[in-house]
C-alpha cells in the first residue's frame, strides 16, 4: 500500500474526482479527512470508505474562508495527530462571458477555486513543516488554466493562478521537506460543481472519450506517494492529450 498509515486531507471529496481520490487513498492505507460543505455528500464518501474497510472522517468547512480552514486543519491534527498529504480539489465554475459575470460571481469563483488552495496550503503546510517527515501537496488544476475560453472567464483565471501557485508553493515549501505538484485534467467525470455525468458528451481528445474520475485519482496518488519522490512543482496533464493537439 502506497499510503499505509498516513493521514490525507481531500477537499471537495463528496463527489466526482475528489470522491475517487478519497476512496483510492483509503484503499492504499491512508486515513482520509473528507473536507466538504455539503454534509450528505461528505458523509456518503465517508460511509463508502468505511464500508470498504477503510478509515475516514468528515470535516465540514468552507475552505474559501481562513477561519474555517484554520479550525478544520486543527481538528484533523487533534483527531489524527498529523497530516501527510493534502489534495486541493474543490472548485466551482462560472460559465460566464466577461460581459455577463457579476463582481460577486467573479469573487466567489476565485475564492473557492484559487484562494482555497492558498489557504489550505498555508495552514496545512505549517503543520507539515513542523513534522519530521514533511508532507506532499497536490493541487487540482485544469486545462482551462492554459487556454482562453468562450465562457468561464473567472474559472479560467482561477485555474491559471493554480498553475503558478503550484510552482511558487513548491519553491517555498521544498526547504521544509514538502513536495508540491498538480494535475491538470480536462472533461473528467461530471462538469465542475455538478453531480450529473453524461458519458456520451463529445470530447476533443485523443482517446475520443471523457476521462474517468478514477484516472485522475491514480495520477494524484502518483504525486502523493513516494513514486514521485523527485518530482517538484510539476503540472501533470491528465487531459487525454487535449493540449498536445491542434485546436484550430
Amino acid at each position: 500500500m502506497k499510503l499505509q498509515g498516513q493521514v490525507a486531507i481531500v477537499t471537495g471529496a463528496g463527489r466526482n474526482i475528489g470522491e475517487e481520490i478519497a476512496k483510492l487513498f483509503a484503499a492504499e492505507g491512508a486515513t482520509v479527512a473528507v473536507f466538504e460543505m455539503d454534509q450528505s455528500r461528505g458523509q456518503r464518501t465517508v460511509d463508502a470508505i468505511a464500508g470498504a474497510g477503510g478509515k475516514a472522517a468528515l470535516f465540514l468547512a468552507d475552505v474559501s474562508k481562513g477561519a474555517d480552514v484554520a479550525a478544520a486543519v486543527q481538528a484533523v491534527v487533534e483527531k489524527f495527530g498529523r497530516i501527510d498529504v493534502l489534495v486541493n480539489n474543490v472548485a466551482i465554475s462560472d460559465n460566464k462571458h466577461i460581459f455577463d459575470i457579476t463582481e460577486e460571481e467573479w469573487d466567489r469563483v476565485l475564492a473557492v477555486t484559487l484562494k482555497s488552495q492558498f489557504l489550505m496550503g498555508k495552514h496545512v503546510g505549517q503543520q507539515m513543516a513542523a513534522q519530521p517527515a514533511g508532507g506532499r501537496i497536490v493541487n487540482i488544476g485544469s486545462t482551462s488554466g492554459f487556454m482562453g475560453r468562450k465562457r468561464a472567464i473567472a474559472y479560467s483565471a482561477a485555474k491559471g493562478g493554480v498553475v503558478n501557485l503550484t510552482r511558487a508553493m513548491a519553491v517555498q515549501l521544498a526547504p521544509h521537506n514538502i513536495r508540491v505538484n498538480a494535475i491538470v485534467p480536462n472533461k473528467i467525470g461530471s462538469p465542475v460543481g455538478r453531480d450529473e455525468f453524461d458519458p456520451s458528451r463529445p470530447v476533443p481528445n485523443m482517446p475520443k472519450r471523457p476521462g474517468l474520475p478514477s484516472e485522475a485519482a491514480k495520477a494524484v496518488l502518483f504525486l502523493a506517494s513516494d513514486d514521485s519522490s523527485f518530482t517538484y512543482g510539476e503540472n501533470l496533464f491528465v487531459d487525454g492529450g487535449v493540449l498536445a493537439m491542434d485546436q484550430s
